[in-house]
């Protein structure tokens, strides 16, 4: 049976071991993308509990049998139409960096700022790339507290606008729902959901049908640049204009930053997760390991798809 080989991903977690003075920046770097990893098969792994769930698959991590390094395995089943004839289970395996803090998800709290900040600068729209599906679920936190995104599912580079219907309701943008055509702007009305979240455990819902409902312990300046963020006309939301993403950064909320501080992590993060050793995935919800459904049919049509896989 042929072995299905997993995906060339970003190892950061081993180029940081093996790379003297080098350290993972917010998001995987081009020239962190450029480094060629190691072929990898399945049994060279020991796979540990599920850390994450989602529509197209879950998450492992595994530990590398012979050095010992861990990774974060992303397991996806594909659709009818889209898999080899020849194999069995039709699944597609990414190998990435562990990240074994936990979800952002797990702390809205009152950590706004730190965490808005990183976010900002992990957004990499200077790439002309948009993320299309940031929430607090695709934030993860590193041992040291910093952020990082994942799940670059939606991700496109940009040459105009694009029509695709994608991303989680919560978080999308008027201009996803209405079909207008979208870009950047998605981005920043996605972050103006976050962040009010972040600071009020719960995302506003019924936001282009209503004012927003502001709790009463947010400060003006907070609820100001929530309020820009959430334009519906995209020509004018925060983010989107000339600037870019200077406006946002030279809001009154961040006043009190540097911003080339948060850029380099030099920031002391409001929460560090506590880790006990590697591999550790006490920081993560617990999962059921019977309840997905692995069993798939074997489609004749989308071959040239995957060819090179």
């Amino acid at each position: 049976m042929e072995e299905p080989r997993l995906a060339q991903a970003a190892v950061a977690q081993k180029v940081w071991e093996e790379t003297p003075g080098w350290a993972p920046p917010l998001c995987p770097s081009p020239k962190a993308w450029s480094l060629e990893p190691p072929a990898y098969r399945l049994q060279d792994f020991d796979t540990l509990a599920t850390v994450g769930t989602g529509t197209f698959g879950r998450v492992y991590p595994v530990k590398e049998k012979r050095a010992k390094h861990f990774f974060a395995l992303k397991l996806m089943m594909r659709p009818e139409g889209l898999i080899r004839p020849s194999l069995i289970c039709c699944f597609l395996c990414r190998l990435m960096e562990c990240v074994p803090g936990c979800e952002l998800f797990s702390y809205l709290h009152n950590r706004g700022l730190f965490f808005s900040a990183e976010i900002i600068c992990a957004i990499v729209h200077s790439k002309e790339i948009i993320y299309r599906d940031l929430k607090p679920e695709n934030i993860l936190l590193d041992r040291d507290g910093h952020i990082k995104l994942t799940d670059f599912g939606f991700t496109k580079k940009l040459v105009d606008r694009t029509w695709t219907l994608c991303g989680t309701p919560e978080y999308l943008a008027p201009e996803v729902i209405q079909s207008e055509g979208h870009g950047r702007a998605v981005d920043w009305w996605a972050l103006g959901i976050l962040i009010f979240e972040m600071l009020s455990g719960f995302p506003p819902f019924k936001i282009l049908a209503d004012k927003i409902d502001f709790p009463r312990h947010l400060d003006f300046h907070v609820k100001d640049l929530i309020k820009k963020l959430l334009v519906v006309d995209r020509t004018r939301r925060l983010g989107n204009m000339k600037n870019g993403a200077n406006d946002v950064k030279r809001h009154q909320w961040f006043r009190s930053l540097d911003w080339e501080a948060v850029l380099q992590r030099k920031l002391k993060p409001p929460i560090v997760p506590k880790i006990a050793c590697d591999g550790n995935t006490s920081n993560f919800r617990t999962y059921p390991e019977n309840d997905w459904d692995t069993s798939a049919t074997v489609p004749q049509k989308g071959l040239e798809i995957f060819k090179n896989f």
